[in-house]
């Protein structure tokens, strides 16, 4: 709701310039959503490959390690393991479905459909990067280092917890934020009260933590 009434108040009081539907700017959107696809498709089978190679090594270590801890935490990490790369498998990133849009909106000239789904992707990719997107890594390793703590080794739970949420991290991090970061730049524009023409600079702003409108002049 509170983004309908930002994208209203926008419509009504900004007045963008008349080359907003320019050959810049449709460059500026391939390089947003190709971009982004890219990265996407990177970010995927890196990270599928990290995990996929995890699986493989912890499953080999945990009949094959001498150590007896070595080969518990690597049955722990099998399971971590094979949870992270399920994960990756089912949770796909948005960015090349948004990329076949964008060349069905861009093919008919649809600048205004563009820019809607601009707005929704970067919506996406603000919620990729936010606390839900933590909930699930905080309950795995939760578990898992209270497993190897119940076996009497409370360092090496929160060693396991630690690196596991490290990961995690880098994992949110590495994800695509082109569209974004397009939002979130200035663009020029005039703001009509009235009679009064003020110009200026807009730009939406979208980060993990709040959406909204910055207006200078």
């Amino acid at each position: 709701m509170r983004l309908n009434h930002l994208l209203g108040a926008l419509l009504c009081a900004v007045v963008l310039p008349a080359q907003a539907q320019s050959g810049n700017e449709w460059a500026g959107y391939d390089d947003v959503f190709e971009g982004g696809a890219r990265q996407a498709n990177v970010w995927q089978w890196g990270w599928t490959g990290i995990y996929g190679t995890s699986l493989a090594v912890n499953a080999y270590q945990s009949s094959e390690a001498s150590d007896r801890d070595d080969r518990f935490d690597a049955r722990v990490g099998v399971v971590k393991s094979a949870l992270a790369l399920g994960g990756m498998l089912l949770d796909r990133q948005p960015h090349p479905a948004a990329l076949a849009e964008y060349e069905r909106l861009k093919a008919s000239g649809d600048i205004s459909g563009v820019q809607a789904l601009g707005l929704e992707l970067a919506q996406a990719e603000r919620e990729r990067r936010g606390w839900g997107a933590r909930v699930n890594s905080l309950v795995v390793n939760g578990v898992a280092g209270a497993v190897i703590a119940a076996d009497g080794r409370e360092s090496d739970a929160a060693v396991n917890f630690a690196t596991g949420m490290l990961v995690n991290e880098l994992q949110i991090w590495t994800q695509p934020n082109q569209a974004s970061s397009a939002i979130n730049r200035f663009q020029p524009a005039n703001l009509s009260l009235g009679p009064v023409t003020i110009p200026g600079e807009y730009a939406l702003m979208v980060s993990p933590q709040q959406l909204g409108a910055t207006w200078r002049y």
